[in-house]
């Protein structure tokens, strides 16, 4: 056998492989979709779920889930940003920084259930915050560290490759060039791991079961309820996830229509899911050409 018999051979077995993996996941959207293509509608979005009626909704687990991002996010960017910064640009390598390393590599690999019992022990019980929305962003803050830190230190480090001394010779001191040149540069690839980390905290169950409970208030958007303890954006108040919920109805199935309401949280679920993704490559694409000049 000639090696371009061989070439093509072996190119035509990654394409089927690859097609494979195409089919596999397009097959399991569909189904998710499809079971759930009835509660697709506004009112199943906006509305909660009462127990003992049926047609209840994901309104209050929709928007636990997106303050949830929220909140989350605001914890792990600057921290995750920083830690890139500092290891791309400030970080000298030693005995220090390798176990930094090593400690970014072993949260990385950690699983989401073990990052739920640590933050159980700590945020839960030692600080004494409860099962809040609060404890569950903390905990999700470590599982997104890892990621946004690497993501930030690779993005700071291929942006600075070229303009960093170019920036320097021009008198700018290091912190001006990080600011002003390396770190805009970087934002590309930065907000690409942002938003991949925010489809993967919106997807997140076994760490919050732990942390923010299972249990979704009545929210009460009224003026009079914004800055109570119940106010649905307090950050001490159990927070009960999309994600969790689905998994609460699949185990428990304590409302009517429980299968029902599962299947369809499930499709929103992973139409969000798909959305971050899509959004990461749009946005990320866009802002590139803006930086590049494209």
């Amino acid at each position: 056998m000639n090696n371009k018999l061989a070439d093509k051979i072996w190119t035509v077995i990654f394409y089927i492989i690859s097609g494979l993996v195409v089919l596999l996941l397009l097959s399991l959207l569909s189904i998710i979709i499809y079971r759930g293509r009835t509660s697709l509608n506004l009112t199943f979005i906006t509305t909660g779920a009462k127990f003992g009626e049926a047609g209840g909704g994901i309104g209050p687990q929709l928007f636990n889930s997106f303050y949830m991002l929220f909140i989350s996010l605001l914890i792990s960017i600057p921290i995750g940003v920083g830690a890139g910064i500092y290891l791309a640009e400030y970080a000298k390598e030693g005995i220090f920084i390798r176990a930094v390393r090593l400690c970014i590599e072993t949260m990385a690999s950690l699983p989401s259930i073990v990052v739920g019992l640590f933050g159980l022990l700590i945020f839960v019980n030692l600080t004494g915050l409860g099962f809040t929305l609060l404890s569950g962003a903390l905990a999700i803050t470590i599982i997104n560290l890892p990621s946004l830190t690497r993501v930030s230190e690779n993005a700071i480090k291929d942006a600075g490759r070229y303009v960093k001394e170019a920036s320097l010779g021009l008198g700018a001191t290091r912190f001006q060039t990080i600011w002003k040149v390396i770190l805009p540069a970087a934002v590309p690839q930065i907000l690409t791991g942002v938003i991949l980390a925010a489809g993967r905290i919106f997807g997140e169950a076994a760490a919050l079961l732990y942390t923010s409970g299972m249990s979704a208030p009545v929210l009460d958007f009224s003026l009079n309820n914004i800055f109570t303890p119940n106010s649905p954006f307090s950050l001490l108040r159990p927070a009960e996830t999309l994600a969790v919920y689905i998994w609460k109805l699949n185990s428990e199935g304590m409302v009517v229509d429980a299968a029902k309401i599962a299947n369809g949280a499930s499709a929103v679920l992973v139409i969000m899911v798909l959305l971050f993704n899509l959004f990461a490559r749009l946005i990320g694409n866009k802002i590139h050409k803006i930086y590049s000049g494209k």
